[in-house]
């Protein structure tokens, strides 16, 4: 495809997508209390947005991912949050 036909065919759905991750940053700024390592991942990621080169998406997900490579022996909590707390959290 053409730069214009991509444009064309996403343009539309990726500026919903943008207004909404505007409005969620909106949100958190107005709440109360402080952020945690989430707010910091989600922040990273977003940084990867302006860069001119096509793996912002791989950038986007290792920077929310946890980089270790061995098994803990425990998991910390029930489920997902998202993105990794970073090694201060081990």
């Amino acid at each position: 495809m053409t730069r214009t036909q991509v444009l064309d065919l996403y343009f539309m759905e990726a500026r919903s997508k943008l207004i909404d991750l505007a409005a969620f940053l909106d949100r958190v700024d107005r709440a109360e209390g402080e952020a945690d390592f989430r707010l910091r991942a989600f922040r990273d990621a977003v940084s990867h947005l302006s860069e001119s080169r096509p793996s912002r998406a791989r950038s986007v997900l290792l920077s929310l991912s946890d980089p270790s490579t061995e098994p803990i022996p425990r998991a910390p909590g029930k489920g997902a949050v998202g993105a990794w707390p970073g090694p201060e959290a081990k």
